[in-house]
């Protein structure tokens, strides 16, 4: 496993309940909760099978490199990733493969993307082109406002060479969801649908983040509709990447707009989402390793994964996030192995941000810092146990939203 964020966590743990799981570079949180971390470069590893987390990595080819010296991977090649790397890319892709999308221009002239912000009208998107750690999309009514965040992402100052292309699209209408696909380069099947809450604050209110938590099923969407995405989002980009020679092994991860012409795509992950990966993995009990191993030796065709239950994830980020988070603020709650020092049933917690201080202490070294994910047989059970488990943990500054999953449980 690559990567050292929650959403490895959450795929480390429940692969352990397969597989002897090594993860590079891994966190203290996972270590402590009795998976392997080592700090060894995954190209001096050997697996029967390799999964990459992290965007960067995927954008970056690891996969490529991986396969060149013949190990099995889940993770597309750096071709198939450019789905996420650049969204002036994906915009060009899904045109020619003709999905759904909304109406954009991609730009890298301050004073032509400016002349066409103001010929649309509100809601105004604004994207870096770039990776920008889920944090280079603005969503805004205020024309001001947008044309401040052009200028910014297009002088390199916002987000660095990310943000000097922007793409600028039209608001879309409609619920929202997170439909993560396993393909390994010819068969497809879905996973549940989840929904995650990118705001700061309740209600859908503050800035833009990587993710304050999610929910899965998300039961809003019927099984036709989940049928209607596959059929006229997924199957004809899987068409088009075939058209283009690319061998995509891995998960495709959908975000989509259930608009009221039907389901349009904001924009594909080219791996496993956070915080949905920390909702969605509980679901698949211990059969997760053999689904990944068939997604990677091309095995997929008859694989049917069966999801039970609910789950409920809500993030506890740090003092000033997401633009100056704060770090070294203990945490209270938790025991020696990551989890809650008070045990609560159905409740486990994925580290995302955390280190381990001289005394021995978890404290927090990231934005995010962790996942407290609850499993239930219902979305409410699930969500009452996330919370009560998130309340038992405390640090200075701490962020949570109290309001994930509210209104569907």
């Amino acid at each position: 496993m690559i990567g050292s964020g929650a959403r490895e966590h959450a795929l480390a743990w429940a692969l352990a309940k397969s597989a002897d799981v090594v993860v590079t570079p891994g966190n203290p949180g996972i270590a402590a909760h009795g998976i392997t971390c080592v700090n060894t470069p995954s190209t001096e590893l050997d697996a029967e099978l390799f999964v990459i987390g992290p965007d960067q990595p995927v954008v970056d080819g690891l996969a490529d490199l991986l396969r060149a010296q013949g190990k099995t991977v889940v993770g597309p090649g750096a071709d198939g990733a450019r789905l996420e790397g650049s969204k002036a890319y994906l915009k060009e892709f899904l045109a020619s493969a003709k999905v759904p999308t909304a109406a954009y221009g991609v730009f890298d002239d301050e004073n032509e993307a400016l002349a066409f912000l103001a010929t649309m009208s509100p809601p105004y998107v604004i994207k870096t082109d770039g990776l920008a750690a889920g944090k280079g999309v603005l969503v805004t009514g205020d024309l001001v406002e947008a044309s401040n965040d052009v200028r910014e992402k297009l002088s390199g100052r916002a987000f660095g060479a990310a943000g000097r292309t922007v793409v600028i699209e039209e608001g879309l209408d409609g619920p929202e969801c997170s439909l993560m696909v396993l393909c390994d380069g010819v068969n497809v099947t879905a996973l549940v649908p989840s929904q995650d809450f990118k705001r700061l604050g309740d209600g859908d209110t503050g800035a833009n983040t990587g993710g304050m938590g999610a929910y899965a099923p998300m039961t809003a969407l019927s099984a036709n509709e989940v049928d209607e995405i596959m059929e006229r989002v997924v199957a004809p980009t899987i068409r088009e990447l075939t058209r283009r020679g690319i061998d995509y092994r891995g998960v495709l991860y959908a975000g989509i707009m259930m608009t009221s012409a039907g389901p349009k795509i904001l924009e594909y992950n080219a791996r496993f989402g956070d915080p949905e990966t920390q909702v969605l993995v509980p679901l698949y009990g211990d059969g997760l390793f053999d689904l990944l191993l068939r997604v990677g030796e091309g095995r997929l065709e008859g694989a049917l994964p069966e999801a039970t239950g609910a789950a409920v994830t809500v993030i506890l980020a740090s003092h000033g996030y997401p633009q100056s988070p704060r770090r070294g603020d203990v945490i209270a709650g938790l025991g020696n192995d990551g989890q809650l020092a008070l045990a609560t049933e159905g409740v486990t917690v994925f580290h995302a941000g955390t280190q381990v201080d001289a005394d021995g202490h978890f404290v927090t070294a990231g934005g995010r810092v962790l996942a407290v994910t609850g499993v239930g047989a219902t979305l409410a059970e699930a969500r009452r146990r996330a919370y009560e488990g998130a309340a038992l943990i405390t640090f200075e500054g701490r962020v949570m939203r109290s309001d994930i999953a509210l209104a569907v449980a």
